[in-house]
């Protein structure tokens, strides 16, 4: 494609305004013209510029062609039969589909159904649909989440998941590896003709700690190998082989996130990361590589060109993909979160950890959930009971904050835990503390179920997971194609920041090798890619 000549009256171009095209077209070599002496500099396509020299200058450097497929550990492709590094990552509750896990597998992208929080009926459905769907490609997964108070859950999802031959899991929330992530990591363990070790599942470790991260870079624990022999879960033969890899060869750090995050900034943590990676492959001489990922706050391009010059083998994006099309979010919090800004957000209390005191990130803007989930957790931590609660205090949080009695609340917690784990019942008949705690988070746990669903009466308690990176990505698209509601398949939001962060990454070589850039050079406008 040639620049019009109108708009490009001489090749190369000196003119700042008219750098900006020529960065864009990222996929042709681009020369730097000038003259070393006044240290002036332009830009030439080589295809349009050939000779150099004379009045215009001399060829100072040429960049090769840049395609959005390199910016990443080019194995990371290899090992996962995908073209891009990227990753739509999972979101709870089935939010990240079959449908979009599919649609990313078709597009030779890589992407994790949302399995925590799904009824096992519902996961193995999915897992039938994704494996109907997808036939042979090994390119898709889905994830496991830790469950620390409900082991048996924990290994019930991984037997699935190995029994359906999932083949790519992502584990999330871990503090350490488990029997169930070590028997995901080693079952299928085998040598191929050439002596080299083989894997049946690939894991995928989301950490925000560099400890963490280290004991998924590693060998699986002796003792946890042993346990697993024991019980007749993984042969002899595979726990060998098992001493030789890491249990993950894929670390995804993720930094300040939508939903349970520690907040911890990407530029401080991936390089510790990094450096905990290279630290433990030298002391363990492991048999294959170890990548380590980004995540956390990429909702526009220049955020996902920053990840991979830190040294990103591959990025994931969370956040921005419950607007897309395929998105298992009803469409008045897909709304919701589209008129979100990098400021909207908040901490609040999470349902699945309410007694720890631990927090997720969640939308603030339209919904009163942060502060509503507030109250309870203050109600939860000043009183002995629900009887101790003083009644004007109690009827103010029904009335405003439950949206029913809590003896009504707490028949549906009963319900719900009469057919998850009885023995929480038990517990709770005991301790009117514990009892307290599993009526308030059924209002938490209902809250999301709430925006998935789309329940018009519950807007206000919508408990929609969300991270500035929402906010980015509003910003960055508003007034585009990717601005259409329907525009946004999660497709071409993939491919339009990977695009935007090759075109970022071309404008930072050239700004670095001495190029006076404008800044539109480092803008990419969103546009349909095919």
């Amino acid at each position: 494609m040639l620049l019009p000549a109108d708009r490009n009256p001489q090749i190369p171009v000196f003119a700042q305004h008219s750098f900006v095209a020529l960065v864009q077209r990222i996929r042709e070599p681009l020369h730097i013209v000038g003259r070393v002496s006044d240290g002036l500099r332009g830009l030439a396509c080589a295809s349009e510029y050939a000779t150099g020299g004379g009045d215009e200058g001399d060829v100072l450097g040429t960049l090769p062609p840049l395609y959005p497929e390199w910016l990443g550990d080019r194995s990371f492709a290899e090992a996962h039969s995908v073209r891009f590094p990227y990753i739509a990552g999972e979101m709870a509750n089935g939010i990240s589909t079959a449908r979009m896990v599919i649609a990313l597998a078709q597009a030779d992208l890589l992407g994790f159904l949302g399995a925590a929080g799904m009824s096992k009926t519902k996961l193995e459905a999915a897992l039938h649909e994704l494996q109907a769907e997808l036939g042979d490609r090994s390119n898709w997964g889905a994830n496991l989440i830790h469950t620390p108070t409900e082991a048996d859950l924990e290994d019930e999802v991984a037997e699935l998941m190995l029994r359906r031959g999932v083949p790519r899991i992502s584990t999330s929330a871990f503090t350490t590896v488990t029997p169930a992530v070590v028997r995901c990591a080693a079952t299928g363990l085998r040598l191929d003709p050439s002596g080299q070790i083989v894997r049946r599942t690939a894991i995928f470790a989301k950490v925000s700690r560099p400890d963490i991260a280290e004991a998924f870079m590693s060998p699986a624990p002796p003792d946890l190998l042993a346990l697993l022999v024991r019980r007749g879960q993984l042969s002899e033969a595979e726990a060998g082989l098992a001493r030789h890899v890491a249990v993950a060869e894929d670390i995804t750090v993720e930094a300040d996130s939508a939903g349970h995050t520690d907040g911890r900034p990407l530029v401080a943590l991936l390089p510790a990361v990094l450096a905990v990676r290279d630290a433990v492959v030298g002391r363990y001489d492991l048999a294959r590589p170890v990548r380590v990922g980004a995540a956390g706050g990429l909702g526009e391009p220049g955020a996902v060109a920053a990840a991979f010059a830190l040294g990103a083998a591959y990025v994931l994006t969370g956040s921005v993909n419950q607007m897309a099309v395929e998105a298992g979010l009803s469409l008045v919090a897909k709304s919701m979160l589209a008129q979100a800004d990098v400021t909207d957000v908040a901490m609040a209390p999470a349902p699945d950890m309410f007694e720890l005191g631990a927090q997720v990130q969640v939308l603030r803007r339209a919904t009163l959930f942060p502060s509503k989930s507030a109250r309870l957790y203050r109600a939860y931590r000043a009183y002995p009971s629900l009887a101790a609660i003083p009644a004007e205090e109690r009827h103010a949080l029904e009335r405003e904050v439950l949206g029913a009695t809590m003896d009504e609340v707490w028949e549906h917690a009963r319900e719900y835990w009469l057919a998850r784990r009885p023995t929480e019942l038990e517990r709770a008949a005991a301790d009117p503390k514990h009892r307290m705690a599993l009526l308030f988070r059924w209002y938490m746990s209902r809250s999301s179920r709430w925006a998935i669903a789309g329940d018009p009466h519950r807007i206000a308690d919508y408990q929609i997971w969300c991270s500035p990176a929402a906010g980015a990505f509003n910003r960055w698209t508003a007034g585009s194609f990717l601005a259409v509601p329907e525009n946004r398949t999660v497709v071409q939001i993939a491919r339009n920041l990977l695009e935007g962060a090759a075109v970022a990454t071309r404008a930072h070589q050239l700004r670095s090798y001495g190029v006076a850039l404008p800044a539109a050079a480092f803008q990419f406008r969103p546009r349909r890619l095919d």
